[in-house]
């Protein structure tokens, strides 16, 4: 399961740098200031959570059953949170409306929300 999450977490940082500089140059004279923002703020946690999950494989302290409930909603959280938020923010230069996603932001953004507190709880129930 280690190996997993920490490729996971390869792979979502790799593509939040990516994605980064590909907003920050081929967007910046595309978007308005209001969807470069939207769109950095995706890539900002979507590699936040790419660290969490290179924190998640690499800790010795979290039960593989913790583990996998966790990779699951970060994972599921990334996709629908800075996924939706990708779509939505480059809809002017796809000519598709992605409106009808938005409502998929929210529940990434809650996946995310319920992920650290399955850590924060398994970590205060833990016995010194």
């Amino acid at each position: 399961m280690d190996k997993k999450i920490i490729s996971a977490a390869g792979f979502f940082g790799m593509t939040a740098v990516i994605l980064g500089a590909f907003g920050a140059h081929a967007l910046k004279k595309l978007l308005t200031i209001d969807q470069l923002t939207s769109f950095e703020t995706g890539v900002k946690y979507q590699m936040y959570h790419a660290l969490f999950l290179l924190f998640l494989g690499l800790s010795s302290q979290i039960s593989y059953k913790i583990k996998k409930t966790i990779f699951i909603l970060i994972v599921s959280g990334i996709v629908c949170f800075s996924g939706s938020i990708y779509l939505l923010s480059t809809t002017a230069i796809t000519n598709v409306n992605f409106k009808s996603i938005g409502f998929i932001t929210p529940i990434g953004g809650l996946l995310l929300i319920v992920a650290w507190g399955i850590l924060m709880i398994h970590f205060l129930k833990k016995k010194a």
